[in-house]
Parts: structure tokens; C-alpha cells; sequence
């Protein structure tokens, strides 16, 4: 027999079911953001913990003596023949007395890194005055001498598993107890060029690679959107064509980045003969990759402005070309920067296009131009990331930390933009 319940019975019934559903929503959407947190976390702790010792690096105290008779034998600076390694082995040769032979003086060498004789050079370049003088410096140290410093080589396990021997970890010791190692900040990181060396290498190449496809990309992209967003909004007939060019823009927007890479290499390099791995032909890739977005991004901005600015306009007798640059421009813009910056976030991060265009190539100059051969920063990350040293591995980790510090900088700046610049009606 069924029971009659009352309409207020049904609705209070009602209620408290689509309350229970609803709590559960509600636990569901707080789940899933913490466990997005969580992994957020722990993708960060662990970068962090791998990446931040890279920020270090191992040096090494010599009293160098500045001969004359290696860097001027005829009384003349031979910056280009002198022996600057030979002079730094002799001021390590004194540190370490015991060594002998000539097994442990190749040894005694590994444990110094080939930039310590650059390093030398270059002083006695910008001070010539140092000739026929001993100084104490600073020289950079091998890097797995940096590994064991920081805790990265077990000298607990087999000597023959290991890249130290049980003599080089004692000379190390030794040095160590006297004062003569010690942990700087890894200045080279950000001066340097890409190199074979892991203490020597830097990313300042590409960082600079990276910034000049970027101007090329933005000084081409942003008013190219703007303008086409314009025409098409304000302007083009809406007709099947302008129909046929909105989709294909929206599906140009979803077409994978390793195609603009392709269009690239065929159009900028094989037929134009632009150069390869240079950032003009890295910037013009980018640039079609960003148009779709930086269109769209315009176009819903536009939208945006109410109709009733354009009115107002209209009735005090403005043109329609005054409407759209005096007034619906200047109040889109900030969602079209927003669009902009978001769109260079997304070039600056971009790998695959680059690949196709040769920019994997291992460039150790720093690039003083839009033509001349460069890489960018996610190419770096990439090289360093196929690099069997340990060393490597971390400066991956801070080359991937640096990328993200400079993509949270640019969707920083889009929020602010955003906020500074926008009105409210």
C-alpha cells in the first residue's frame, strides 16, 4: 500500500537528496584540487632539491705564479701560446707535495677543470701588471670534484664504480682540510655558453636566444593578431569566406607545434635560404605558432566591449574607423596583452618547432644578433638532459627551474596588466 506524502513532505525529501549530492560534489572538487596541489608539490620539492645545487660550485684556492718566462718569454704577452694549464698544475703540484710520477701528477690533473687556465688567461689579459707575480685565486674545480663536495659520489663504494680514485678522494681531503675548496655561487651558470665541461657550462646563450626569438615574435605577432582580430570583428562581411576564416584559425590554434616546425624548415630555410638555427627563422616559426592564439585571445576581447560605447560613438558622429581606434580599441587592450603575453608564454616554453629548424646543434658562443647560431632555453634543457654526467643532471634541473621563474614572470605580468588596465562599466 503506498504511502500519500504531502507536497512539502516531496519537497523536503527532495532536498536533502540533492544536498547529500551536492556535499559529495563539493568533497569531490576538494579532493581532486588536493591532489593537484600534491603533485604540484612534489614536482617542485623535487626540482628544487635537484636543481638548487647547481646554483654552487666548487673552487679551488692555488697561489699561481704568474711567470715570465711562460707568458712572456721575448718580453711580449703570448696570451694565445703561453702554457696558462702548465701554471695552474704547478700551483696544485705545490699544494699536494707528496705526488710523484707521472700516473699520479695525470691524476692530480683530473682534479682541476680546463677553465682554469682560461681563467688564468684572461687575468693576465685585463692585468698585464701581474707578470712575474704569485696571487691567490680562485680556480674552478673538475666537476666530479663538485659531485663529491656535494654529496652526489658514495666514496664508501668500490673504487672501480666510482669516477674518483681512493688517491684523488684522499689529495680532495686534503685540500678540504686546508682551506682550499669551497662552495661559490656558480656565477658561470649565467655568464657562460653551453659547454662539454659541466662546471663551465652556462645558459646565458640560451637565454639570449630565447629573448631574440621572442622580440622577433612579438614585435611581428602582436600587431598582425590585433589586426586581423580587428578586420574580422569590426570590418570583414560576415559571410561563408569570413565563416571559412574564423574556423580555420581555430583550428590553426590546435594543430600541434611540431607542424609550424615543418612549414619552417620548408619555407624559411629550404626556400627562403635563411639561416639555419639562427633566432630570426626560430622567431618567425614562433610567430605563426602564436597568431592563432593571440587572434582569438583579441577577437573575445572585442567582443567584450559593449555595444553601447560603439553607439554612443556612433550618434555623436564618430566614423567607424574612429569607433574601433578611439574607443573600442583602447578598451580591449588589455585583454589582447593578456592574450599576447600568454601566447610568448607559450612560444617561450616551445621545443619541437625548434628541433626541426636545427637549433638542437651544440652552440658554445653566446649569440650577439638575430642571425647568428644560437639555441633557446627548453633546447638546453633538452641537450643537457641526454647528458650521461651527473653534473648535467642538475644543471638541467636549474636551467628547468629558471624557465619557469621567467614563464610565472610573463603570466605575472599578464594578471597585472590585466588589473591595472581594465575598466569596469
Amino acid at each position: 500500500m503506498e504511502t500519500n506524502l504531502t507536497t512539502a513532505e516531496k519537497v523536503t525529501a527532495g532536498l536533502a537528496k540533492r544536498r547529500r549530492k551536492e556535499r559529495l560534489f563539493r568533497m569531490s572538487g576538494i579532493l581532486a584540487t588536493g591532489v593537484g596541489i600534491l603533485f604540484l608539490l612534489v614536482f617542485f620539492s623535487t626540482l628544487i632539491a635537484k636543481g638548487s645545487s647547481a646554483f654552487t660550485q666548487t673552487f679551488l684556492q692555488l697561489e699561481v705564479e704568474f711567470s715570465a718566462e711562460i707568458i712572456a718569454p721575448d718580453g711580449e704577452l703570448e696570451l694565445n701560446y703561453a702554457d696558462f694549464d702548465g701554471l695552474v698544475r704547478e700551483a696544485l703540484q705545490r699544494e699536494l707535495p707528496e705526488i710523484s710520477g707521472r700516473s699520479q701528477r695525470r691524476e692530480m690533473n683530473r682534479l682541476l677543470s680546463p677553465g682554469a687556465g682560461y681563467q688564468v688567461r684572461e687575468l693576465v689579459a685585463a692585468e698585464p701588471i701581474l707578470l712575474g707575480t704569485r696571487q691567490s685565486m680562485w680556480v674552478p674545480a673538475a666537476s666530479n670534484v663538485d659531485m663529491l663536495m656535494k654529496g652526489n659520489i658514495d666514496a664508501s663504494v668500490d673504487e672501480s664504480l666510482r669516477p674518483l680514485s681512493d688517491l684523488q678522494i684522499s689529495w680532495i681531503q686534503t685540500l678540504r682540510d686546508a682551506g682550499r675548496l669551497e662552495a661559490k655561487f656558480n656565477t658561470a651558470l649565467f655568464t657562460n655558453g653551453d659547454s662539454r665541461e659541466p662546471e663551465l657550462a652556462g645558459i646565458k646563450g640560451a637565454m639570449m636566444g630565447s629573448l631574440y626569438m621572442l622580440l622577433v615574435t612579438m614585435a611581428l605577432s602582436f600587431p598582425i593578431g590585433v589586426a586581423a582580430a580587428i578586420y574580422l570583428e569590426e570590418f570583414a562581411p560576415k559571410n561563408r569566406w569570413s565563416d571559412l576564416i574564423e574556423v580555420n584559425i581555430n583550428n590553426l590554434a590546435a594543430v600541434p607545434s611540431i607542424v609550424f616546425g615543418l612549414l619552417g624548415l620548408a619555407v624559411f630555410i629550404n626556400w627562403m635560404s635563411l639561416p639555419r638555427s639562427a633566432p630570426l627563422v626560430g622567431g618567425l616559426v614562433l610567430t605563426l605558432l602564436t597568431l592563432p592564439v593571440i587572434i582569438i585571445a583579441s577577437r573575445a576581447a572585442i567582443k567584450a566591449v559593449p555595444p553601447s560605447i560603439r553607439e554612443a560613438a556612433l550618434g555623436l558622429g564618430a566614423s567607424q574607423m574612429q569607433v574601433v581606434f578611439h574607443h573600442v580599441l583602447p578598451l580591449a587592450m588589455p585583454g589582447m596583452l593578456t592574450g599576447a603575453i600568454i601566447g610568448m608564454s607559450r612560444a617561450l616554453g616551445e621545443s619541437a618547432p625548434l628541433l626541426m629548424i636545427g637549433m638542437v646543434a651544440f652552440i658554445v658562443d653566446v649569440p650577439a644578433g638575430f642571425t647568428d647560431p644560437s639555441t633557446a632555453l627548453p633546447i638546453q634543457i633538452y641537450l643537457w638532459a641526454d647528458s650521461p654526467e651527473r653534473a648535467f643532471a642538475e644543471r638541467t634541473s636549474a636551467a628547468i627551474i629558471v624557465l619557469l621563474a621567467f614563464l610565472l614572470l610573463m603570466n605575472l605580468a599578464a594578471v597585472i596588466i590585466r588589473k591595472r588596465m581594465e575598466r569596469r562599466w
